[in-house]
């Protein structure tokens, strides 16, 4: 830090000094292995294939919208109630918890768009064994299995997914402490009249309290459990499945590792500083979402929980080598591949979505039915972003806008970090050296550009800053397990936590972003919500006390979802305070299962390695797979210093990533893109332009997820389901269909190995036109200037070459059509226009358009009827790339005025150039070659 004028404790002086000192690297003794958690530790060891659970078929109970039924734990004589619904859409929900808990559990809120719409159980057959259910489509049931407990979904007479096949899974239930004179009598009376729990008494006394089931120590933190032991746990088999996908996030590769070996996948949203690659520990985010895949189908398991959860993973493919599998083709085994996954979760309920597919597409249509798509940003959060912990002061800030402008740069937001504020009071201006804030932000405001500044969760204690003094009038903090304000170490010294799961304090909270509340702000700043874990420097692993609580629930119980809460009532002040007509952008570093709802993403305090450039495509990846399509990492590394190649580099990798921000710690020396020579300078500069003139399909791409739940930044094998060659590469990828990216991410590359994907296609070079077949490993010589990039053919993007300072200044600009045959000699694409800035594309404000090529006949078609727009902008330029010469080209425009138009023809790379056609973007119009 610049100046800490706080007195600190000696432990934040410790983690400072550690923070920003010459260790670059996790601590990993802050953080839980699962032999440190004491309930992953418990669940880890019972042993599969001993279920002690039964289903009770004398209690089930069929109605049109649901079945319900118990289950009994013969060991202990508890009673859990299964529910089981059919949703629309070809997902299966199974819901279990306490039949009589002793008090309620916590069931995850908010992150639901609505209750899932339900669709009619038939019972098929019943008997002693089990009972069978239809799930409607294609002959798909669901069979239950009595003892022990197990269910089957079928279709045909392939089992597509098991639950509780393997016997794991464990509800602990709510317990009275019998060791303790601290219990609740009435709790204790209704617990000893339960004959259940009568049946159990003999067999509780039998067993031995283990270590941690009431209380657990990690480091110096002691975890008080007034509820015992409440972790929940299920095992799920995937026949036929060797690829799975998601749960992130992790800093490892996209397709999923077996843990039997190490540790489970760890869902805990934690602020880890310089995190490890390539291992399951836990990070800033949770998504409880795995996605399952081979060439015949794609399915997903949902597991809504908010708790800390850990993910085992085995198969029983796993370690055998491709000789291995070949020996048993060879030898006639008949072993069918299968992934094995068990959840485990620290307190709440299962409550789970099985989504069915089939194709990948169905599973991101399924999930955004649950949860929501990805919030539609403006189209200038979609340029580039440039960012530095931190930007010193007014002067600094213009000297950088300036030095965009001097070196021909384009550029959109520019962001400050924790030291704008007056003494991390977030919502506040240091007084100093943010004197003018709205001088500031109208100067950038004037040449069309934006600014974001960070505003945490964590709130300084002192009775004379007014958002303390609200939140604490209002009674709105987080409360420790004695009844008082929870108060911990961040930034500010000692700090307040609001609790953003109630809906009035996310209420209050938004309204503080209004223009006469948030002092000198303007409509062209926006915020980035950071250290919403919530960081706690004092905490254990450093973040909150699992045993503070939210009115009646833990934090155990929410940990997960605070980080959504807190992006939640951001996005939502960021709309209030324009009257509910401007789209918010809000970046957060925390999240959760819907959080797409609500903005963007970044992966955290990266490194400037090459390593940490290659983990960034499988990180993206994941998230988007889960729904979470606005992704990008820190463009040259947060901490340590990139040289000029890893820097030039990264920009050439960041600019084909949906978020693209270059950010750096605050030890780090400046690294604006015009100071590392005039060749880095002019190479940066290229790429970032590149991004620019795409603009308009990434905008496309993502108003298309914002319908479909597809992710903007896609593995190969989204497109290409049936090729197993696409089932675990990671180190390039798609943006929607049509372009094909491989970064080049190894220090000193002379060339790079891409796969084209598709047996019957064709894509093109888009630097240099040269076309490529499908299906095969394409080596490509690379300089410091080249990123591999590739268009598909049968696609038409359109891109804006007239780059200028900032996307806002494009808004009327010419497009330039890039039409790629495939060999069938057709092609199409869309075009999608809106104002770029407001909700009125929900109003049917907009341009949407259908672009295609089929017998020489060049074609845009409205999409929308029913949708008004209308756009100054204009078609200037049509390249035909795998054309032939035409003898003549003709315009036809929607009043039946024709023209001929004047065509350049390279025969050498079969490039057909229509020059200044000149047809109204949002108009109907044909191009006949002749």
């Amino acid at each position: 830090m610049a100046t800490l004028t706080i007195r600190m404790a000696p432990l934040l002086v410790l983690w400072l000094a550690v923070c920003l000192g010459g260790t670059w690297a996790v601590d990993r003794g802050n953080f839980k292995t699962c032999d440190q958690s004491a309930f992953c530790k418990r669940q880890r060891a019972l042993k599969p294939g001993e279920s002690p659970y039964r289903a009770l078929l004398e209690t089930m109970e069929l109605t049109n919208t649901r079945l319900t039924l118990q289950l009994i734990n013969d060991n202990n004589k508890v009673r859990l109630l299964l529910e089981l619904y059919r949703l629309q859409g070809n997902i299966t929900r199974v819901k279990i918890n306490e039949l009589k808990p002793l008090k309620p559990r916590y069931e995850v809120p908010d992150v639901l768009i609505r209750e899932p719409p339900t669709e009619p159980l038939s019972l098929l057959s019943q008997d002693e064994n089990g009972v069978v259910l239809s799930l409607g489509p294609e002959s798909q049931r669901v069979i239950v299995s009595a003892r022990p407990f197990r269910l089957d979904i079928m279709e045909g007479r392939d089992v597509l997914m098991s639950l509780n096949s393997r016997g794991l899974l464990a509800f602990e239930h709510l317990r009275i402490r019998k060791d303790t004179s601290q219990a609740d009598p009435e709790a204790e009376k209704k617990e000893e009249d339960d004959p259940a729990n009568q049946a159990e008494e003999a067999k509780e006394e039998e067993e031995k309290a283990e270590d941690g089931m009431w209380e657990e120590t990690f480091k110096s933190h002691t975890d008080g459990k007034p509820n015992g032991p409440s972790a929940v746990s299920l095992d799920f088999s995937l026949p036929g499945v060797e690829h799975v996908y998601g749960i992130p996030e992790h800093a490892d590769t996209l397709r999923l590792k077996t843990t039997n070996n190490g540790d489970p996948y760890r869902l805990y949203n934690l602020d880890v500083f310089q995190y490890e690659l390539y291992n399951p520990m836990a990070l800033y985010g949770s998504v409880p979402v795995m996605i399952a895949h081979n060439a015949q189908r794609t399915t997903g398991i949902f597991w809504l929980n908010a708790a800390e959860t850990w993910v085992d993973i085995s198969s029983n493919t796993a370690g055998k080598t491709v000789f291995g599998k070949m020996l048993d083709y060879v030898q006639g085994s008949s072993e069918t591949p299968q992934t094995d996954v068990r959840w485990i979760s620290e307190s709440g309920i299962i409550d789970v979505f099985i989504m069915l597919g089939p194709t990948p597409k169905d599973v991101f249509s399924q999930y955004a039915s649950l949860t929501g798509t990805q919030a539609f940003p403006p189209l200038s959060a979609l340029a580039y972003h440039q960012c530095r912990w931190n930007y010193n002061d007014q002067e600094d800030v213009q000297s950088v806008d300036a030095g965009f402008d001097k070196h021909d740069i384009p550029y959109d937001f520019i962001w400050l970090d924790i030291e704008h504020t007056d003494g991390k009071r977030y919502f506040t201006w240091d007084p100093h050296k943010f004197a003018t804030p709205k001088d500031m932000l109208q100067g950038l405001l004037d040449k069309k550009r934006k600014m974001v500044a960070i505003v945490d969760p964590h709130i300084k204690v002192d009775t004379n800053y007014k958002i303390h003094t609200e939140i604490q009038s209002r009674d709105f903090y987080i409360k420790n397990k004695d009844g008082g304000n929870y108060e911990g170490w961040c930034w500010p010294g000692s700090a307040g936590y609001p609790d953003f799961t109630r809906a009035d304090m996310r209420a209050w909270w938004a309204s503080m972003f209004a223009y006469d509340q948030y002092e000198g702000t303007m409509e062209n700043l926006y915020t980035w919500n950071d250290m919403n874990e919530p960081s706690v420097f004092n905490g254990p692993e450093v973040t909150m006390h699992k045993d503070a609580m939210h009115g009646a629930w833990e934090h155990r119980d929410v940990h997960n979802i605070y980080g959504f809460y807190v992006q939640m009532a951001t996005a939502e002040g960021l709309i209030q305070r324009s009257g509910g007509v401007e789209r918010p952008f809000v970046l957060t570093r925390a999240f959760f299962a819907g959080s797409q709802r609500y903005g963007a993403v970044w992966t955290g305090d990266n490194a400037a390695e090459w390593e940490h450039l290659k983990i960034s495509i499988p990180m993206c990846l994941s998230l988007g797979l889960v729904g979470i399509s606005f992704c990008g990492a820190d463009v040259g590394g947060f901490f340590k210093s990139p040289s000029t190649e890893l820097l030039v580099r990264w920009y050439q990798m960041g600019a084909y990533q949906p978020f693209f921000r270059a950010h750096a710690h605050l030890d780090t020396p400046r690294r604006e893109p015009w100071l590392f020579g005039p060749e880095n300078t002019a190479l940066i500069r290229e790429v970032v332009r590149e991004r620019y003139t795409l603009l308009p399909y990434w905008y496309q791409q993502f108003y298309n997820t914002h319908h479909t739940g597809e992710p903007v930044m896609r593995p190969l094998w989204v497109e290409y389901p049936q090729d197993p060659a696409t089932f675990a590469l990671d180190d390039e990828f798609l943006i929607g269909r049509d372009l094909l990216v491989h970064p080049v991410t190894e220090e000193g590359a002379r060339g790079v190995t891409a796969y084209l994907p598709g047996k019957d296609e064709v894509w093109f070079d888009i630097h240099t036109f040269q076309k490529h077949n499908g299906a095969q490993n394409l080596y490509i010589p690379v300089t410091m200037s080249s990123i591999p990039v590739f268009q598909r053919g049968g696609s038409i993007i359109p891109r804006k070459l007239r780059v200028r300072r900032s996307s806002t200044c494009m808004e009327h600009d010419p497009y330039t059509l890039y039409v790629a045959l495939n060999p069938r000699r057709t092609a199409e694409g869309e075009l999608y226009i809106d104002d770029g800035h407001t909700f009125n594309f929900e109003k049917k404000e907009f341009i949407h358009r259908r672009l295609s090529f089929a017998n020489n006949i060049l074609s845009s078609v409205n999409l929308t009827p029913a949708a008004q727009f209308s756009t100054s902008s204009w078609v200037e330029r049509v390249l035909i790339l795998g054309a032939s010469k035409p003898s003549k080209v003709t315009l036809k425009t929607a009043d039946g005025q024709e023209s001929q138009l004047e065509f350049d023809f390279d025969a050498s790379m079969s490039v057909l150039t229509l020059r200044k056609p000149g047809m109204n973007a949002g108009a109907d119009w044909t191009v006949t070659l002749q």
